[in-house]
């Protein structure tokens, strides 16, 4: 299903998004100051591709990192929000709404829905299966219930 789904989204504006993103990709790997946002448009490109059967995760439920980590990638997300971050949210927002207006655009709507939070904050952020997605968020919770068990 997620597969005639994906084709839909490539069909439906998900092919000139993708190839947006892509470009983004790039040109953030050429200009040495947004080199730190090049891994960010990478996985925005895969999950602009790949929105069906994937899912969105930050990295601390993947690979847990250290605090110094953590606030370097607060402050690119804030660096991000104010120069780019805030319109490309709006664009997801009205692009999803106006192809929730038609009935064969309600799927693709939808993953520009699941594209806003990771275009407004991307650092930090993973694309991974939804399988993947659902063990690392299930061992944190597992994990964060024992600390405080014992706590």
């Amino acid at each position: 299903m997620s597969l005639i789904l994906n084709i839909l989204n490539f069909v439906l504006g998900g092919f000139a998004l993708t190839l947006g993103w892509l470009i983004a990709t790039f040109i953030s790997a050429l200009l040495i100051i947004t080199l730190p946002y090049t891994r960010s448009c990478w996985e925005i490109t895969k999950m602009s591709l790949i929105p069906f059967g994937n899912d969105i995760v930050h990295v601390s439920y993947l690979e847990p990192k250290s605090n110094s980590a953590n606030a370097l990638g607060k402050l690119l997300n804030i660096i991000w929000f104010i120069f780019c971050g805030w319109w490309l949210c709006l664009a997801h927002i009205f692009v999803g709404i106006g192809q929730c207006l038609t009935l064969i655009g309600i799927p693709t709507g939808l993953a520009h829905f699941k594209l806003v939070p990771i275009s407004l904050f991307p650092v930090g952020q993973r694309v991974v299966s939804k399988e993947i997605a659902e063990l690392a968020k299930k061992h944190a919770a597992e994990k964060e219930f024992e600390l405080k068990r014992h706590a």
